[in-house]
């Protein structure tokens, strides 16, 4: 893998890097060269290779292009049109004494980006992703030309950040329409994209956004280190590179932030955070991350302060009831069953009359049938899919009660912890706090509230530890930051939230 910049040539680049040997390089010869290509891309049926002669030159050439990558008629109008022409009046007022190269890079070819290569292997690489590589006869390089083809789909609102009010913008799979939304939401010089390549087989393009003004240079050192040392042969999607740079991947909590959001990941810049941008995905990921983030939304900013604050708290209590809800009807049910009114003691009494598991396997058989109707309604067509999560839930629920296999009271925690569960604004971590709820029901139940106790000393003790990109992932709780405590559990006024977050050190920690 190598990082690519804009200020250098392909053919720099490389004999920089050293990446290549000298038995990789173009001869000069037009015959052995274009054999070489041929049996290297040639042989495969949607590669072609157009041969023909340039007048004006007096030289053999061949137009070698990807069907269905490349923009054909880019290629016939602004390129072969151009190339076979003969234009003598233009021709005679021309600089005879420049060299074939120079002609053709400043008055023949018609194209708005055009790199110059000395290696076969980053001409046919160039080739398969997209460009058109031009081999000309007398000259010992080839002129890679940008006339990609862009498979995209519309700019939509996302699937899977949906909010009431807010920019109905999310990515798309395209990294350029990706990095031009962000440029359009923050029209400054101080916005920097540095694009890497990675995958060793399968080359993609990876982009590292973040304002130079602002970032900590530290963090931004980390994140390239991390991305530099990535080898795997393919990255299909933003979650591989994710899993190759985060932390500790033993954690069940995530440590890099996903979103579809261009707002949100805006929004993480300015705080001084790094975007990255992955070819290929609509998910982008930012770094560093903590805890609070992962249950926070946009909307908490776009909403008055107050409205912002109880959403939030909401969010925080249906966070607690998603995790601890049937752990704790286990604990009370099973070990603690003083500890309840009275009244309510014989009517959850009353309604477990004649089931026959105890509360631990009747909450395993609710939550595991939850579990499977919410994954059946995610991969089955999306009308369907919601008519199953609903009417099977209900169905479930029901003819369990009726066959006297769980409790009504079961089905009524079962049914509020899931319910809760969809409040949380990011799926990655819905599902970390899902698999800890099974975690701590089994803790309460072989040691009561003692175990829920023991599971929260010990749940802490690991996100006390935890650190993403070395900033501690319950900052600004621990360690403790008065200044950054207005973006906790409440969201305070615009005008009060005048600072960065300290946790980020940022270089400017005024918000302009």
């Amino acid at each position: 893998m190598r990082r690519k910049s804009s200020k250098y040539s392909d053919q720099e680049r490389e004999r920089e890097n050293g990446e290549h040997s000298n038995t990789s390089t173009f001869t000069g010869d037009y015959a052995v060269d274009l054999h070489r290509i041929q049996s290297e891309i040639g042989q495969n049926s949607d590669v072609h290779i157009r041969e023909f002669k340039i007048e004006t030159l007096h030289a053999r050439a061949a137009l070698i292009f990807i069907d269905g990558l490349a923009d054909t008629d880019l290629i016939n109008n602004n390129i072969l049109r151009s190339l076979m022409s003969v234009d003598e009046q233009d021709y005679k007022s021309r600089d005879i004494a420049a060299s074939a190269r120079e002609r053709l890079s400043s008055h023949m070819l018609l194209v708005g980006k055009i790199n110059e290569t000395s290696h076969i292997q980053s001409f046919n690489a160039s080739i398969l992703s997209g460009s058109a590589g031009l081999l000309v006869e007398g000259t010992s390089i080839g002129f890679v030309l940008d006339v990609a083809k862009a498979k995209t789909r519309n700019i939509e609102e996302p699937q899977s950040e949906a909010l009431v009010r807010g920019p109905r913008v999310g990515f798309v799979e395209q990294l350029s329409d990706n990095t031009a939304l962000l440029r359009n939401l923050s029209k400054t010089e101080d916005l920097t994209i540095n694009t890497f390549t990675v995958g060793t087989k399968c080359k993609k393009s990876l982009a590292v956004v973040y304002m130079r003004d602002i970032v900590d240079p530290q963090l931004l050192e980390e994140v390239k280190q991390r991305i530099d040392s990535i080898t795997m042969d393919d990255l299909p999607e933003s979650g591989y590179v994710e899993q190759l740079i985060e932390d500790n991947q033993f954690s069940p909590f995530p440590q890099i932030q996903n979103t579809e959001r261009p707002d949100r990941v805006m929004g993480a810049i300015l705080e001084g955070r790094v975007g990255i941008l992955l070819d290929g995905t609509p998910f982008a990921l930012i770094l560093p991350v903590t805890f609070n983030m992962l249950l926070q939304s946009p909307e908490d900013y776009y909403e008055r302060w107050i409205s912002g604050t109880l959403i939030r708290m909401l969010r925080y209590l249906a966070a607690f009831i998603a995790l601890f809800g049937p752990s704790l009807y286990i604990a009370f049910s099973s070990f603690h069953q003083g500890l309840i009114p009275t009244k309510l003691a014989i009517s959850i009494a009353a309604s477990r009359e004649g089931v026959p598991f105890p509360p631990l396997i009747e909450a395993m058989i609710m939550e595991v049938s939850i579990e499977i109707l919410r994954e059946a309604g995610l991969r089955l067509p999306k009308p369907v899919g919601q008519s199953l999560g609903i009417v099977g839930g209900l169905i479930v629920g029901e003819a369990a009660v009726q066959a006297g296999i769980v409790s009504p009271i079961m089905v009524i925690v079962v049914a509020v912890t899931a319910i809760s569960s969809f409040t949380l604004p990011h799926y990655s971590i819905g599902i970390t706090i899902r698999f800890l709820r099974f975690v701590v029901m089994l803790f309460s139940a072989v040691f009561g509230l003692y175990g829920i106790v023991l599971f929260v000393l010990l749940l802490c003790t690991h996100l006390v530890k935890l650190k993403s990109f070395n900033v501690p992932y319950l900052s600004p709780a621990v360690p403790y930051q008065l200044s950054d405590l207005k973006d906790l559990l409440i969201r305070a006024p615009l005008s009060m939230m005048k600072r960065r977050p300290k946790l980020m050190h940022t270089q400017e920690s005024k918000r302009k």
